[in-house]
């Protein structure tokens, strides 16, 4: 039986992987590995994908010191960084509800993925967990975290229906997001990077990125196939501020809608309905290292 739904096969067929995406398949696993637990305890960075309760896809962050992450059990994913009460993601931790997990290790180039349940506890972020499975390295830009006191988010947040200039200013300037999506069974967290200026801001409600040569899994693209709701979260290194980003996106596949993407194997248009800017308030930690040498220019 293959671990794959219908919207991931569509594309893994189109784009003409499905041999290598069937060998893929084996590394998808149904609980965490034991080898994968350290790794989790010693990360300070994870991003979340969930759904709100009008069914509107939003993807978030979470962090903390080493061992704010820990697999209690094979089966059992915790977090203790609850999201700000403004964090349009919270109503997407209720109990039982599909939630998406993406642990990387910036400095190093190293993420995994894990999708399951949310127990809904109030005090922490935790999953039961339905799969797991790892990533290549590629389009990570390597940050590492100094030891500078992290200043702690306020939490307020100003909503509207499209960007702003300034949001859009600083989204065209990005060199990294966050993407969620979902299908019928789950929730899935991913990673974007590039060169800054990857992402085009087209207009004050749309957006467009490139999608790179990948693992050839194409779960995020075969989730928007099945259900184009999607999430982005942009961040901004230096203070912490969050730009979470909700609406639907559609895959293009044609060159004209990627001449302006160099590298890029297809391009991913999101018509956006709504945007939750939250301020943060100085030094998180996090410094740029080198840009990704992989990372078309």
């Amino acid at each position: 039986m293959s671990p794959f739904h219908e919207g991931e096969r569509a594309v893994q067929a189109r784009a003409g992987v499905r041999a290598a995406a069937r060998d893929l398949g084996r590394g998808i696993f149904r609980v965490i590995p034991a080898g994968a637990i350290p790794f989790l305890e010693h990360q300070r960075l994870a991003a979340l994908a969930g759904t709100d309760d009008r069914g509107r896809v939003w993807a978030s962050v979470a962090s903390g010191p080493p061992g704010f992450i820990t697999a209690p059990d094979p089966h059992t994913l915790r977090l203790a960084a609850p999201l700000a009460p403004a964090d349009p993601l919270r109503e997407g931790l209720a109990a039982g509800r599909a939630v998406g997990v993406l642990v990387l290790d910036l400095e190093r180039r190293r993420r995994i993925r894990l999708n399951g349940r949310s127990s809904g506890r109030a005090e922490v972020i935790e999953v039961t967990i339905e799969e797991v499975f790892g990533n290549c390295p590629k389009y990570i830009q390597a940050r590492t975290h100094d030891d500078r006191p992290a200043m702690a988010r306020p939490g307020t947040a100003r909503r509207a229906p499209a960007l702003s200039t300034a949001q859009g200013l600083a989204i065209a300037r990005a060199d990294t997001f966050f993407i969620a999506s979902r299908h019928a069974a789950g929730a899935d967290a991913s990673h974007r990077g590039g060169r800054p200026g990857f992402v085009k801001v087209d207009d004050a409600g749309h957006l467009r990125f490139p999608d790179y040569a990948g693992n050839n899994m194409f779960q995020t693209l075969g989730n928007l196939t099945s259900d184009p709701r999607v999430g982005l979260v942009f961040v901004d290194w230096d203070t912490g501020a969050t730009w979470q980003l909700t609406g639907r996106a559609h895959i293009r596949w044609d060159a004209a809608a990627r001449a302006d993407l160099p590298g890029a194997e297809r391009a991913v248009e999101v018509e956006i309905d709504e945007v939750v800017e939250i301020d943060g308030r100085g030094p998180i930690g996090w410094r740029l290292l080198e840009y990704s040498p992989v990372n078309p220019r």
